[in-house]
């Protein structure tokens, strides 16, 4: 799976902050679609959720947006690629839901918070070690990336696609040192 890195040149117009993902450990740079079962609707676009806390005489609730999105996989309709991590806790095992201006710093939405999704734009990946095992194509300028390849949301190119859909286009060769790539996500 890739992951988002600082660098990116996007419009604001291009990010949809309309949906969560219900995961505990989603990476940015994930690619996602909509899903099936919780699609937004204008009438009904809140819920309540349990911060599992139960005490007597007391509601332990937060708010929490209705639509989600879940990983894409092969031959899925990607909407876009995550630009905050999806956690519930720090890396000292801290609730965040008790830290909102830390899981702000660290670009974390918590499972139900609304994340942004990037639709288009130039963004940098890294693309981690185990870029896809079935690479049969480098990583080069103009070479196409195409959304997941089983279910975790991956990036990879391919001489032979399949039902997986292209999301966009490499701008240069992937860094040998670090597995970084420039990506002109369209989607």
């Amino acid at each position: 799976m890739a992951k988002l890195l600082p660098f990116r040149q996007i419009d604001e117009n291009d990010v949809i902050n309309l949906y969560a993902m219900d995961s505990s450990a989603a990476t940015r740079g994930l690619i996602v679609k909509l899903d099936a079962t919780n699609t937004w609707d204008h009438a009904n676009e809140l819920e309540t959720t349990s911060i599992n806390n139960s005490y007597a005489n007391t509601v332990s609730d937060r708010y929490s947006v209705k639509a989600r999105v879940a990983a894409c996989g092969s031959g899925d309709a990607p909407l876009g690629m995550l630009m905050y991590d999806v956690a519930e806790t720090d890396e000292n095992g801290e609730k965040l839901i008790w830290h909102p201006r830390k899981a702000h710093e660290m670009q974390v939405s918590l499972s139900g918070q609304a994340v942004p999704v990037l639709t288009r734009g130039l963004v940098l990946v890294e693309l981690g070690t185990t870029y896809k095992d079935d690479l049969d194509v480098t990583v080069d300028a103009g070479v196409k990336a195409y959304a997941g390849g089983d279910t975790d949301g991956g990036i990879f190119t391919s001489s032979t696609p399949g039902t997986s859909v292209q999301i966009g286009k490499f701008l240069g060769p992937k860094n040998a040192t670090d597995n970084k790539a420039l990506l002109k996500l369209e989607l």
